[in-house]
């Protein structure tokens, strides 16, 4: 399983997420971690190679963004 890496202040900003969003946000990030794609992305080029965006529509919309690598 791959591990993750929150930059900045992000792992307190996904804890602000309402318990389902964040819940949503967590299984997603989980998937990720296993080598599989969320649900609902889009990649961010703008960003870099392998820069995604994880959209939770829970409770409003959420975004997650990440970057995988090899």
């Amino acid at each position: 399983m791959k591990s993750l890496k929150f930059m900045g202040d992000s792992q307190a900003a996904l804890a602000e997420f309402p318990p389902d969003a964040k819940r949503h946000a967590g299984f997603e990030l989980w998937q990720v971690q296993l080598g599989l794609m969320p649900s609902d992305f889009k990649p961010i080029p703008t960003i870099g190679v392998g820069a995604y965006e994880i959209r939770v529509k829970v409770l409003g919309q959420w975004r997650v963004v990440y970057v995988a690598t090899a």
